[in-house]
């Protein structure tokens, strides 16, 4: 049954599947046009013109043709509609592949740049958290500093308010002692006279 199977699925299955696949090519764009003796297709081809070539307009049209002088110097008849103010798509492709790789170019500056500038971003970033974690650390430490110079500064005071306190005190005592202490006698006068 698997055999059978397998053979069906061999002979339903699409022959492309088992082909090797064949490498992708491209139409060639060698695009020309065929210069005519006269005004129309009945007059017999005098050379062609490759799309893309520079041509002179003469002054001189009828039905569908237009007559110039092609880049050989040639005079003869084309179609209108082939005929074109701008530039064909082959002159035009290296301009327009230059400016395409001018861009590229432009715009990989611009994103190694904006890659720079986030790096220096994140850079600065992390410096101006450095520097933020070192205010922090000053304040903390001006701080503190303040602190101890007023707990100095109030136990001065304090030292000062004490001493006088002190001062002021042995003095009340001694004022007191020599108050109760008894006064010398005078002697009279009269004693020695």
């Amino acid at each position: 049954m698997l055999r059978v199977l397998s053979i069906l699925i061999f002979l339903l299955a699409p022959s492309g599947v088992f082909a090797a696949q064949a490498p992708t090519r491209f139409i060639s764009d060698d695009v020309f046009t065929y210069i005519h003796g006269g005004p129309g297709t009945e007059f017999r081809i005098i050379g062609s013109v490759e799309a893309g070539q520079p041509i002179s307009l003469l002054d001189n049209t009828e039905g569908d043709f237009t007559q110039i002088i092609d880049h050989k110097g040639r005079e003869g008849w084309v179609l209108t509609s082939l005929v074109s103010d701008q530039p064909s798509f082959r002159e035009r492709f290296p301009e327009m592949e230059a400016q395409l790789k001018q861009a590229n170019d432009q715009l990989n500056n611009i994103t190694q740049n904006t890659d720079n500038t986030a790096e220096s971003l994140t850079l600065s970033n992390e410096k101006v958290a450095e520097l933020k974690a070192a205010l922090t650390k000053a304040i903390e430490e001006r701080d503190d500093a303040t602190s101890k110079v007023q707990q100095i500064a109030d136990n001065q005071r304090y030292q000062m308010w004490q001493q006088g306190g002190l001062i002021a005190g042995v003095g009340a005592l001694i004022g007191i002692v020599l108050v109760y202490l008894p006064r010398p006698q005078r002697r009279k006068k009269s004693r020695w006279m």
